[in-house]
C-alpha cells in the first residue's frame, strides 16, 4: 500500500506538469475555518458560508437598499461596522460610489477589499415581471456529488472477530439545491460516512436532510418546512449550529444572529426538523414560532427499576458498527417555542422561549463533574437579548434562565476610540446549573455553564500597511469539571501583527498563550491542580508574485507544559503554491509540510485547501511529512470537477491511528472527487 500511495501521487503530478493550483475557498472562509480549528471545531461544515458568498458574487448586495440582517451575512463584518454603515447612510444619504466606504468609521482597506466582490450600488428588482416560467428559467440549481476514501485498509474493515465496520470505506455525498433569490428555495442532501452501510435494511441511506423555504410572501418573512437552524441573540437561549468564538479580529466576538435559516449542511446534529416561520408584524416587530421533532442518537442504560436512562446525546453522526447502529435514533426529542423581536438597523430587542421534551430520562452522577447536569425528561428555556448602537458604542447582551436550573448572563460593548483603534469588552457569568441543549455562547466550556469570564480586546491600525490585534480573556470555573476535581481558572491571550505594504503581499506574526488547570496524573502523591500552559508562535507569509502564481509559507512553534515536569515542544513548517489563472480550465494548489510534535497534546492546526465545500483543516502531531494536491478542472461552462490526493508519512511509526481506525504501516493517504453541475 505504501508504494501504491506514492505511485498515485506521482501520477497526479505527472498528469499536471504545471502544478496548477487554486484556493478552493474564499479567503474569508479560509480564515474562519482555521480559527474554528484552533478552538477545537475543526470538523465544522462551513459549506453554508461558502455558498452564501457564491450567491452574493452572482447577486451582490445593494448597499443603498439593504438591512442589518443581510449585511451580517458578510460574516467578517463586525456588528459595530454594520451599525456605523447605517449611521453613515442616515447622516449622508445614499452612497454614490463604493469608494465612499472609506469614509465610514471602522472600514479599513482590507475590509473594503473583502466586500467589493459581493456588493453593488445598482438597484435590482427581481419581482417586477415575475412569471411562473421564471421559477425555472431564472432560478439557480445545483447538483453535487462527492466521493472520498482512505486508500490504506483500516483495522475496522478487516475480517476480524468482534467489533468491525459493517459498510465500505467509501464516503459519499449527493446534494441538490434550488434557489430563486428572495422568493424560495429547496434542498435535498444524502450522505454516507466511511464504514456505514448503504442500500441495506433497515437503513438504506444513513443521513438524509432537506427542506422547502419560502421568503417575502405577504406577512411571511420566512417559512421553512423540513430542516432548519435558529440563531437569536448571543447564543445563550436559542442557537443551533456553531458560533465563531474568539479570533484575531476582536470586533467579531459579538455573535451575529441571523434568525431562521434553511439547513443545508452535512453535519448530522446541529439542526431542527419540523416547521418554522418568521412573520412581519406592524412597527418593526417580528414573530418566529417553531416546532421540531427528531430522533437522536443515544446510548441507553437500564437503571435499578429496569427503566432506560441516559446521560448525554451522541452527536458524531457515525453508524459504522453494531454498537453505533444500536444507538441510532433511540431518543425522541421534541422542541417548540417562539421568539418575538423588535428589529431595526440600530436596535434589536427580543424575547425567546422554548420547551424541550424527551421520551427517555436523563440521569446524572451526583458524585462526578456531571452533578449539575440535566436530569429528567423536560426542560424549559427563556431569554432576553438586545443590541443597540448609541453614540459610537455598540452594546449587546443576553439574559437566560433554564427551568429547572440557573441563570446565564452575557454583556458586551464595543466602540471605535478613534479611526485607528477599536475596543471590545465582554463579561459573562453562567451558573453551574444552567442547562440548555441549544446554547453556543462565547466561553471555554463545551456548554454555557459553570463559568465566569472577562474579555478585553483591541484592534489598532496605526498605518494602512500595519494592523495590530490583542485580546486577553480571564476565566474561572466555580465548580468541578471534566478532569478537574475542584474550582479552577485560567487565561488566554493573543497578539497578532499584520504587515501588508501592497495588496499582493502579507506578513503575519502571532503569539498565543493559554493557561488552564487540571488534575495531576495518576500516581502523584500531591493531588492539587496542576497548571496547563499552551504557548505558540506563528509566522505567515502570503505573496502573489505573478498574476497566475502565489505562495503561502508558515513556521509555527508550540510548547505544551503540565505542572513543573512535563514539557512538550513541537513545530510545523509548510510551503503552499497556488496556480490561479484567470481564464484557464485548470487550477489548484499543492502543499509540502514537515511537522514534529511530542504528542497529541502539542498538536498544531493549520488550514488546508480542499475540494469545494470540503473540510479544510489538518491536525499535525507526531513526526512526519504532510502533502496534498488539489485540482479543479472546468469541463464545461456549468460543469466542474475537483480532485484531491493527500498523504501523511510517519517515518518512525509502525502503525497510524488507534482502535478500528488503525492502519498497519507508516503512511496514510486519501482521495476525494467532487463533481458539480449548475443549471
Amino acid at each position: 500500500m505504501m508504494s501504491y500511495s506514492l505511485f498515485f501521487y506521482l501520477l497526479l503530478l505527472l498528469s499536471y506538469p504545471w502544478l496548477p493550483v487554486q484556493a478552493q475557498e474564499e479567503e474569508q472562509v479560509m480564515e474562519l475555518r482555521e480559527n474554528l480549528a484552533e478552538n477545537g471545531k475543526e470538523e465544522e461544515d462551513l459549506s453554508a458560508f461558502q455558498e452564501q458568498l457564491d450567491f452574493f458574487r452572482k447577486h451582490p448586495i445593494d448597499l443603498n437598499h439593504t438591512n442589518a440582517e443581510e449585511l451580517k451575512k458578510l460574516f467578517w463584518l463586525s456588528p459595530l461596522q454594520v451599525s456605523n454603515f447605517f449611521e453613515h447612510l442616515l447622516l449622508n444619504g445614499k452612497l454614490l460610489d463604493l469608494l465612499e466606504l472609506q469614509a465610514i468609521t471602522g472600514f479599513d482597506l482590507i475590509t473594503i477589499e473583502k466586500m467589493l466582490p459581493f456588493v453593488t450600488l445598482i438597484p435590482v428588482n427581481r419581482f417586477a415581471s415575475l412569471k411562473f416560467k421564471d421559477l425555472y428559467q431564472q432560478a439557480e440549481q445545483q447538483l453535487l456529488f462527492r466521493y472520498g476514501r482512505t486508500l490504506e485498509r483500516q483495522k475496522g474493515f478487516r475480517d476480524l472477530p468482534g467489533s468491525r465496520y459493517l459498510g465500505s470505506a467509501d464516503k459519499l455525498l449527493l446534494s441538490y439545491k434550488y434557489q430563486y433569490p428572495k422568493i424560495g428555495a429547496f434542498s435535498l442532501l444524502m450522505k454516507k460516512d466511511a464504514g456505514e452501510t448503504i442500500g441495506t435494511k433497515p437503513v438504506p441511506i444513513d443521513f438524509v436532510s432537506g427542506n422547502f423555504a419560502l421568503f417575502n410572501y405577504r406577512s411571511i418573512e420566512k417559512l421553512v418546512i423540513g430542516d432548519y437552524t435558529l440563531q437569536f441573540g448571543q447564543g445563550l437561549t436559542l442557537w443551533s449550529g456553531f458560533s465563531l468564538g474568539k479570533g484575531p479580529d476582536v470586533t467579531s466576538l459579538a455573535s451575529k444572529d441571523l434568525g431562521l435559516k434553511p439547513y443545508t449542511s452535512s453535519n448530522e446534529s446541529t439542526f431542527f426538523r419540523g416547521i418554522a416561520s418568521t412573520f412581519r408584524l406592524p412597527k418593526h416587530l417580528y414573530f418566529s414560532p417553531f416546532y421540531s421533532f427528531r430522533k437522536r442518537d443515544a446510548s441507553l442504560k437500564t437503571d435499578q427499576d429496569g427503566q432506560y436512562t441516559l446521560s448525554s446525546i451522541s452527536e458524531s453522526g457515525l453508524h459504522r458498527n453494531t454498537a453505533e447502529i444500536r444507538n441510532r435514533k433511540r431518543l425522541a426529542q421534541e422542541v417548540y417555542g417562539a421568539t418575538l423581536q423588535y428589529l431595526s438597523n440600530f436596535l434589536n430587542i427580543g424575547i425567546s422561549a422554548n420547551h424541550t421534551r424527551f421520551d427517555q430520562t436523563f440521569s446524572r452522577d451526583s458524585s462526578s463533574y456531571q452533578k449539575y447536569g440535566f436530569e429528567g425528561r423536560k426542560l424549559g428555556n427563556f431569554g432576553l437579548h438586545y443590541n443597540v448602537a448609541f453614540q459610537n458604542i455598540y452594546f449587546y447582551g443576553e439574559l437566560a434562565k433554564s427551568f429547572p436550573g440557573g441563570w446565564a448572563v452575557l454583556q458586551g460593548a464595543m466602540t471605535n476610540l478613534s479611526r485607528s483603534i477599536s475596543m471590545v469588552l465582554l463579561y459573562r457569568k453562567y451558573d453551574k446549573d444552567y442547562v440548555n441543549f441549544f446554547s453556543q455562547a462565547i466561553g471555554e466550556n463545551t456548554t454555557s455553564s459553570n463559568e465566569k469570564g472577562l474579555y478585553l480586546g483591541i484592534n489598532y491600525q496605526p498605518h494602512p500597511h500595519w494592523k495590530f490585534a490583542l485580546y486577553l480573556d480571564y476565566f474561572k470555573f466555580p465548580e468541578k469539571k471534566y478532569r478537574v476535581d475542584t474550582a479552577s481558572g485560567g487565561y488566554e491571550t493573543l497578539a497578532q501583527l499584520v504587515y501588508s505594504p501592497i495588496k499582493q503581499f502579507k506578513l503575519t506574526a502571532r503569539f498565543k498563550t493559554e493557561r488552564k488547570q487540571q488534575n495531576p496524573a495518576a500516581g502523584h502523591t500531591v493531588r492539587s491542580l496542576e497548571n496547563l500552559l499552551n504557548t505558540s508562535f506563528r509566522l505567515d507569509c502570503n505573496w502573489k508574485f505573478h498574476k497566475k502564481f502565489s505562495t503561502a509559507q508558515r513556521i509555527e512553534l508550540i510548547q505544551y507544559q503540565k505542572g513543573k515536569l512535563l514539557k512538550e515542544f513541537g513545530y510545523l513548517i509548510y510551503q503552499d503554491i497556488y496556480y490561479t489563472p484567470m481564464h484557464s480550465k485548470i487550477s489548484g494548489n499543492i502543499r509540502l509540510a514537515y511537522f514534529n510534535t511530542t504528542s497529541y497534546q502539542s498538536r498544531i492546526y493549520a488550514y488546508e485547501a480542499d475540494v469545494l465545500y470540503g473540510s479544510g483543516s489538518g491536525g499535525y502531531y507526531g513526526q512526519g511529512i504532510r502533502t496534498f494536491l488539489n485540482l479543479r478542472y472546468r469541463l464545461w461552462r456549468k460543469l466542474d470537477l475537483w480532485s484531491r490526493y493527500d498523504l501523511y508519512y510517519y517515518p518512525h511509526q509502525a502503525f497510524i491511528g488507534s482502535g478500528l481506525d488503525e492502519i498497519n504501516g507508516n503512511m496514510k493517504s486519501a482521495v476525494k472527487l467532487l463533481i458539480r453541475h449548475q443549471f
